[in-house]
């Protein structure tokens, strides 16, 4: 299933970033002499001038205008083959003949930026529906509290200074009204920027200041945030009948109130006050129903009593619905934060600020994170195809040979010089640019299977 979910997404993504190429060098009077999902051998295509076959077309194949839909033997990407333009496929054909008007290399530099370009528009655009789609289809679910209810031992959050009963006003002068906002501008928001928090603490307002950079690092480094916020309690999901906690009469949906009269206000608090207490009997003191009980219990030699816990807010919520046009316009405000986000990530790698090595991730990473979200329901596999739209397109865009971002520095760079830049030296380019690539490829798939 893994499998199947790499493959649907990435399918998705590639499909709709060639389709962009496509339609818009069609439009701008280009042919499109290929349009493959996948790369290498050609396994079977179609085309309106030799109809359905199988296998590779002879070399000298001439579609007159007419696009080979095929379907090549690796399922890792897709490409557009753009008549008279120097690509991925290295062909040179048009070196030792003029520029004919269907031809990249006949065009203006609008026409040229705008298929290139077409890529990420289509991936932009995307982000755009499935986001659209989702918050008109579902609304918003919010957690009206700004207020902190635990804080966690080794945790971001303990390290900023947060404390149980604070309650957050605002971050770098936006107001905080919901505890998504909260965790959003304290971890995602402006990376790296420095976090004026301001507070009420025992009635009184108090200021803190949060060194961005180091958020940043700590949570690349896997460091929890450890906030939970007021109003939430500990359930039982699951009770195991032979260990302690089924020997005791635990039951699912059993909420754990306290041990040694100690308040469990997380699930990481009560993992951790249980496996310090290994064959050591505990006074644990949980609520069914509206009956609160206390007994005994003595936790294995393992650290565990047998049960299977989740975190559940019971404080207050809000819900918003939209009309379309509100969805629109928000769920272009979420791309828009997404690729912030995502830029952001960048700057940070690339400053040193994040590990490259850990926060990089080849298609292992991407086909496991598509099957998590794919488990998860269709919202969430949704989210995760949206997410990666704003990825494929920020990467693309990038100014380096062989992406789009590279061929648009060479169409401005004509443009401003009113020359074209000889073939050889586009061939180089792209020459050297694919083998950076290939070597970040392999570099980035073996830091996957190191993982």
């Amino acid at each position: 299933m893994t499998i199947i979910y790499f493959i649907i997404a990435i399918g998705i993504l590639v499909l709709v970033h060639e389709f962009g190429h496509f339609i818009l060098a069609r439009l701008s009077g280009m042919r499109a002499e290929v349009f493959a999902f996948g790369m290498g051998y050609r396994l079977f295509g179609w085309n309106k001038k030799t109809g359905f076959s199988f296998g590779s077309l002879p070399d000298d194949f001439d579609g007159e205008g007419h696009t080979d839909y095929r379907l090549a033997a690796f399922p890792i990407g897709g490409y557009v083959k753009i008549a008279g333009m120097v690509d991925d496929s290295m062909d040179t054909n048009m070196k030792d003949t003029p520029p004919k008007p269907w031809e990249f290399r006949s065009k203006n530099a609008f026409q040229k930026a705008l298929a290139i370009s077409g890529g990420v528009l289509m991936n932009i655009i995307l982000a755009i529906v499935i986001f659209t789609f989702i918050i008109q289809s579902q609304g918003r679910n919010f957690w009206a509290t700004t207020t902190i209810g635990s804080v966690a031992e080794k945790s971001i959050s303990r390290d900023i200074g947060f404390k149980p009963g604070d309650k957050i006003l605002s971050i770098n002068n936006k107001k905080i009204n919901t505890w998504d906002e909260f965790i959003l501008a304290l971890s995602l928001e402006d990376m790296g920027a420095q976090r004026n928090i301001v507070l009420v603490r025992d009635g009184a307002k108090t200021n803190i200041v949060a060194d961005g950079n180091k958020i940043v690092k700590d949570l690349a480094d896997r460091k929890p945030i450890g906030l939970n916020p007021e109003n939430v309690k500990v359930l039982i999901t699951a009770v195991q009948t032979l260990k302690p906690a089924g020997k005791l009469g635990l039951k699912e949906n059993d909420s754990i109130i306290a041990v040694n009269n100690e308040p469990i206000l997380s699930a990481k608090d009560f993992q951790t006050v249980i496996s310090n207490n290994k064959q050591k009997p505990v006074l644990l003191t949980w609520k069914r129903n509206q009956k609160i009980s206390s007994d005994s219990i003595t936790p294995t030699e393992d650290g565990i009593i047998g049960v299977g816990i989740a975190e559940i807010y019971t404080g207050k919520t809000k819900h918003e619905d939209y009309n379309f046009f509100s969805a629109i316009a928000l769920g272009a405000k979420e791309t828009y934060s997404t690729t912030q986000m995502i830029v952001g990530s960048f700057v940070q790698m690339i400053t040193g600020n994040v590990s490259f090595t850990k926060s990089v991730g080849g298609p292992i990473a991407i086909a496991k994170m598509a099957s998590q979200q794919a488990e998860r329901g269709i919202i969430s596999f949704l989210n995760f195809l949206a997410l990666m739209s704003v990825m494929l397109a920020v990467v693309n865009i990038l100014p380096f040979p062989a992406l789009d971002g590279g061929h648009l520095v060479i169409i401005i760079l004509e443009a401003i010089f009113r020359r074209e830049i000889p073939l050889k030296v586009k061939m180089a380019v792209q020459q050297v640019g694919m083998a950076i690539l290939l070597a970040f490829m392999a570099f980035v798939i073996y830091l996957d299977i190191m993982r």
